[in-house]
């Protein structure tokens, strides 16, 4: 069992299908079971970068499981006035059960859970987003019924945190990813390594064929605005759009992880098409991380 999740490679398969289980169970039964591992829990949110599906379901997730959330936003903690990450996760540990952070360098998130004496969730940062990850399988698995053998496209930033995450996915089952992208926003040589699963192709009309989903995610993310007119002249023709569903199949369906910017990597056709599932993915962002921190916790009382 997983201590920590700050990247997807925290986990194994067997460890991915405790989660689908109990994501499954907690979605079902939402409302009709009193479940609450988290009792008498104090989890921080440590918030460096704005958000709404991942505060509002973590806390939402925090609360149903019995715990207490308590929002932290890091612009205005110690750490931001020359306070070390190490002496904060120090202390964050002698009052909190749990933190769950959303941030910018990878490197901080490490820093916490190595330093500290709890289990530390990565909500986000620039390199990766696990829990959107595992959302987005535990989607799919609803939808496909598998994982094993399933072909999902990638489109836009092949370097973003999200590819990132997908490439490490694909060491957990036996599913097809392709990334596609311009040569400037392939995927490193380093991520790429060992992805026997994984492969680059410029050309998005041939990389979604047969494909049974592609997925998005904004062209500019937080920390990255002073790069926003490049990035956007160079990943507007790997925009999901209705030519791009057409080169696919009727049945692919389309992901995002949201916030969407309608009319730069995705168009309104394709977003509110029937193909898409996007607000499922954002539903299961709760029942998905409901289940993270009640094997997380679960495994810390044994």
């Amino acid at each position: 069992m997983f201590k920590h999740l700050l990247t997807v490679s925290d986990i194994d398969r067997g460890d991915l299908n405790r989660i689908f289980q109990l994501a499954g169970k907690l979605k079902r039964e939402r409302g009709k079971e009193d479940f609450r591992p988290l009792a008498g829990k104090n989890i921080g949110m440590i918030f460096a970068k704005s958000s709404t599906r991942t505060r509002v379901s973590f806390e939402v997730g925090i609360n149903e499981l019995g715990g207490h959330s308590l929002y932290l936003d890091q612009n205005k903690m110690q750490v931001e006035r020359g306070e070390t990450v190490a002496d904060t996760a120090r202390v964050l540990s002698r009052y909190l059960h749990g933190i769950v952070i959303r941030t910018y360098e990878q490197a901080n998130v490490e820093e916490l859970a190595a330093h500290g004496s709890i289990p530390v969730i990565n909500a986000l940062t620039n390199e990766f987003h696990p829990c959107q990850i595992l959302t987005d399988l535990f989607t799919i698995y609803e939808y496909s019924g598998t994982l094993d053998g399933v072909k999902l496209v990638f489109a836009g930033d092949g370097q973003s945190n999200m590819a990132n995450s997908l490439i490490m996915a694909t060491r957990l089952a036996d599913l097809e990813l392709v990334i596609t992208s311009p040569e400037t926003f392939k995927p490193s040589k380093e991520m790429l390594a060992g992805g026997d699963k994984v492969r680059w192709e410029p050309n998005s009309l041939k990389a979604v064929e047969d494909a049974d989903y592609i997925y998005t995610d904004v062209w500019v993310s937080m920390g990255f605005e002073e790069q926003a007119a490049e990035r956007l002249a160079q990943l507007t023709p790997y925009q999901v759009n209705t030519a791009l569903l057409e080169a696919a199949s009727p049945k692919t369906r389309v992901m995002h992880c949201l916030p969407a910017h309608r009319g730069e990597e995705i168009t309104n056709e394709v977003m509110d098409s029937p193909q898409a599932i996007v607000f499922d993915q954002a539903e299961n962002r709760l029942h998905v991380q409901k289940a993270i921190l009640a094997l997380l916790f679960a495994q810390e009382s044994s």
